[in-house]
């Protein structure tokens, strides 16, 4: 008897990459048929959800009385939680439920973890359809023959339908925590008079917190002097430099020691060596990359941001290039060793690099027992040749070509070096020199040409002459003055290990643990996606690379300050239960009544958490950072960013005036709205007409004509004058 097998995949782009392990029959713009095969005999049918398919509905979508923010209908808990699909893409659903209603066996083909679990069974839900065989695709690999070997070795569904209720459990949560906080937050922050919505969620927010910690160290952080000793040492074999181990905050008490010691400072006088010791340090190849180990590395190497990282992770999957980017595991099996190892001098050849390899299994690398749902990231099967490489776009090269000798690596020796440690003493003062010389290159060969980070010190190349014992040594000491330096701002590569070691910064022991074995907060897969919500919200703001927390950032953490939803704790606490509820011992039920609990505390605690002192000056420094200019027409109020447009704050009195945010299908910035109220006129600009030709223009604030005007640079020669009493319009 025949069988009809309908497989979803999570994106169309997924779904492509399975049809080319088959024949293709025929496709549609919602699904492929492939044709019958060995693995089936049938044949089969691949359709795709786009993005989340099905997603949970808003508040307003329960009850109308729900639609308009206020603080006495906090908090807002749906008896019965309610998903909808989204009117632009109700077509795509309405395929997959009519392949399902005639499907005799389901396959799930979404991503491989909780997510991708949810997608489908949220889809699956949705549809009404039931009594359905399921089955689940479980592979780490878009390649042919890993996608035809997936296929023919199908899991069933049991562990998957848990990890669904796991990460349902989770997404009722972070709705009713993020619906019912932001809105919270919002409105106690509106009756101070500050019109703007704050986003609150369980990871966003103790994100921008520890974000808010660390600039409090650099904004309270007291610069303060030290002193100490350096010496100059010279002989016939050549000249170094050493330190004592000794830094005083009172210059005087150097001096002394120099007297006492009857070393004048700055005179030359004999030093002997007391110690030379000469050590072969080696220095193992990295581990494989995880997801976070890349999105870090290429924003250090090249300030990619991860997001950038991930969706360039995703291309290079979907070109079959690279294995599952969205893994936490930096070790892969026996199997996945099999083929680099026997593909090492292909990989060589890309890279047009050339080292006998050690094919000898690594625990460092190749441990069966550490890899669970995916294994690290390395390149696939699959060998591009030089055309392939040429289409390749600049991100997606050093991407690749990093995992390649990253990968590469594990088969390269190690990096050899000699360190020597020097002891110079100089009448009883010892001064302490420090050299590394490199023996043999080793794995770093691979990684030669790249630029080197001069901001690791820890093991700096310094060539020291080849002394012994007793050697004497013309010596010049002098004391040196230095200035402690507050912590460094976090860039945004940063964050990304920020997120994963947020255990750290847990004081209990136990959420500590349990932070430390998830891996912190975010997933490999979110942990991007919460940077770029926690910018789109406005929270921090990247220049070169370095995080800077906004107004908006700290007034959000002065209000939550205190609160869990500050703490990583939050999900500490929340990865604990779900861990069980994924196993089988946990319920939804109970977990969500808990949350219940906590909503209703933290609305009744809230309020009083806005009569702070920190938490008015942060509000009043936020209503002043928002201020752009004086209104030019009442003169009475302030120009300020109202989201869709530029608006004066006196509108309530009558005041009109209002600035669009896009002019001629330019972004008008607030330095440009700054000058037009100030200047009557912005910088000159450049332009894009509807035939795509660029040009120069001036923006003018026109007050006979009551709107804004383009002048040409060549025009430009008479002076403007701003006139009150005016109203713009456009």
């Amino acid at each position: 008897m025949s069988k009809k097998i309908v497989i979803l995949s999570e994106k169309p782009s997924q779904a492509r990459a399975y049809a080319e392990a088959f024949k293709v029959k025929q496709q549609t713009k919602n699904y492929i048929e492939i044709d019958k095969c060995s693995i089936f005999p049938d044949g089969a049918i691949i359709t795709w959800g786009i993005g989340h398919l099905v997603e949970l509905k808003m508040p307003g979508e329960y009850t109308k009385e729900w639609e308009k923010w206020n603080l006495d209908d906090l908090p807002i808990i749906p008896s019965n939680f309610e998903f909808k699909v989204s009117r632009d893409k109700i077509d795509q659903f309405n395929t997959v439920k009519k392949l399902f209603q005639e499907s005799d066996v389901i396959i799930n083909a979404c991503d491989i973890d909780r997510e991708g679990s949810n997608i489908f069974y949220s889809i699956l839900n949705m549809t009404g359809v039931k009594n359905k065989e399921i089955k689940r695709l479980w592979i780490n690999s878009l390649e042919v023959d890993e996608v035809r070997k997936g296929f023919k070795n199908l899991h069933d569904n049991k562990r998957d339908l848990l990890l669904y209720q796991e990460a349902k459990t989770r997404q009722l949560s972070d709705w009713l925590v993020g619906i019912n906080a932001s809105r919270l937050f919002t409105l106690l922050l509106s009756k101070k008079g500050v019109k703007t919505t704050l986003s609150v969620g369980r990871v966003q927010s103790p994100l921008v917190y520890m974000i808010y910690q660390r600039q409090k160290e650099i904004d309270n952080f007291k610069p303060e002097p030290f002193f100490q000793l350096i010496g100059v040492f010279q002989n016939d074999k050549g000249k170094y430099e050493g330190k004592a181990k000794i830094k005083e905050k009172n210059k005087d008490m150097l001096i002394e020691l120099l007297m006492k010691n009857n070393v004048p400072e700055g005179t030359t006088i004999k030093g002997k060596i007391k110690q030379v010791e000469k050590r072969l340090k080696k220095e193992k190849p990295p581990r494989l990359h995880s997801l976070s180990t890349i999105q870090t590395t290429a924003n250090k190497k090249w300030k990619y941001s991860p997001s950038v990282v991930l969706t360039t992770m995703q291309n290079l999957y979907e070109k079959k290039l690279v294995t599952y980017p969205r893994t936490d595991c930096n070790y892969i099996t026996d199997n996945e060793f099999e083929y680099l190892s026997q593909r090492v001098k292909e990989y060589q050849k890309i890279l047009g690099v050339l080292f006998e390899p050690d094919k000898t299994s690594k625990k460092r690398y190749v441990d069966n027992t550490k890899v669970q749902e995916h294994y690290a990231i390395i390149p696939t099967k699959t060998i591009p040749d030089k055309s392939i490489v040429d289409t390749l776009s600049e991100h997606e090269k050093n991407i690749y070509f990093e995992i390649l000798k990253t990968t590469l690596s594990m088969f390269h020796k190690d990096y050899i070096y000699e360190e020597t440690n020097i002891v110079t003493d100089v009448n009883s003062i010892r001064f302490y020199t420090k050299g590394k010389i490199e023996v043999s290159l080793g794995w770093k060969s691979l990684f030669e040409k790249e630029t080197k980070d001069t901001s690791d010190t820890t093991n700096p190349t310094n060539t020291l002459p080849n002394l012994i014992v007793d050697d004497i040594v013309n010596s010049t000491v002098k004391i040196k003055e230095g200035i402690t330096t507050p912590p460094k701002p976090y860039t945004e590569g940063q964050l990304i290990n920020l997120m994963k070691t947020a255990g750290k910064m847990v004081s209990d022991e136990e959420d500590s643990e349990i932070l430390k074995e998830i891996e912190g907060i975010g997933t490999e897969a979110t942990r991007s996606g919460i940077i770029e919500s926690i910018k789109d919200n406005g929270y921090i703001e990247i220049k070169k690379n370095v995080v800077y927390l906004t107004k908006k950032g700290e007034i959000l953490c002065e209000i939550i300050e205190g609160n869990l939803l500050a703490s990583p704790s939050m999900t500490a606490k929340w990865e604990s239960y779900l861990k069980k509820i994924g196993q089988g011992k946990g319920t939804q039920e109970y977990f969500i009544k808990n949350i219940e609990k906590f909503l209703r505390a933290t609305i009744d605690k809230a309020p009083k958490t806005f009569s702070g002192v920190n938490v008015e000056k942060a509000i009043q420094e936020q209503k002043e950072s928002s201020y752009i200019a004086n209104c030019p027409v009442c003169q009475a109020g302030k120009i300020v960013d109202r989201k869709n447009f530029y608006g004066c704050s006196n509108y309530k009195n009558g005041c009109k005036m209002t600035f669009p945010k896009k002019w001629s299908g330019k972004n008008l910035t607030k330095t440009m709205i700054k000058n037009l109220c100030e200047k009557g006129e912005t910088n000159k600009l450049t332009f894009t007409s509807k035939n795509g030709k660029k040009f120069e223009a001036y923006l003018i604030l026109n007050a006979k004509e009551n709107k804004i005007t383009f002048e040409f640079p060549k025009s430009k020669k008479r002076k403007r004058k701003l006139h009150k009493g005016f109203i713009t319009t456009f």
